[in-house]
């Protein structure tokens, strides 16, 4: 039976992209305009491209209880700035984020900021089986610095950085899967075979 997964539409995310990418990977992706609908998701995506505060708008009067239900195993993934979202703040914006993962987000430092292009996420992670190349795609001017023990992969860009991250059932990619040609395809469809033993 195929998971359902809730793409939670903020008003900045990148949805038509992944969303397909995700139908295609077998799960049923349905588009969430009404934030209090997520407290009802059996898989919950926070989709990328945006600005922390902005992104944070429509989710703050549900944090608790979004909260409630990633630390329950609801499984999610955030992308990009859906990934950063799950820390605690962001130099980028002054609203809180949902405070999911302890830490917060920095900016890069570097020639040459943002850091648009591919990469290579370096990890050993169970989420890349069958991914032959490890190069992703990447646009973003900050990432996630967490406190705890949550990093399971990292990318050399200037300096190395955090790029792949998991606390529980939730996955955070500072990469765009959804933008990352075959090896995005496939890290997704191992997600949706992750969420669905989850469910």
């Amino acid at each position: 039976m195929s998971v359902s997964i809730s793409l939670a539409d903020y008003g900045v995310g990148n949805l038509h992209s992944i969303r397909k990418a995700l139908e295609n990977s077998g799960a049923e992706a349905k588009v969430l305009t009404d934030m209090k609908d997520i407290l009802e998701a059996e898989c919950i995506v926070f989709p990328g491209v945006g600005a922390f505060s902005r992104t944070m708008e429509k989710l703050l009067p549900y944090r608790k209880d979004i909260l409630r239900l990633l630390e329950s195993g609801v499984p999610c993934l955030g992308i990009c700035i859906g990934a950063q979202i799950l820390f605690e703040s962001s130099q980028e914006g002054s609203s809180p984020g949902l405070g999911f993962i302890q830490g917060n987000v920095i900016r890069l430092e570097g020639k040459r900021v943002p850091h648009m292009g591919w990469n290579t996420v370096e990890t050993d992670d169970s989420m890349f089986e069958g991914i032959e190349s490890r190069d992703f795609y990447f646009a973003h001017s900050y990432y996630g610095r967490p406190e705890e023990d949550v990093v399971i992969g990292t990318t050399e860009y200037c300096s190395r950085f955090p790029s792949l991250f998991r606390k529980r059932n939730t996955y955070g990619t500072q990469f765009h899967p959804e933008k990352s040609s075959v090896s995005g395809m496939t890290f997704l469809g191992n997600f949706v075979r992750f969420a669905e033993g989850c469910v």
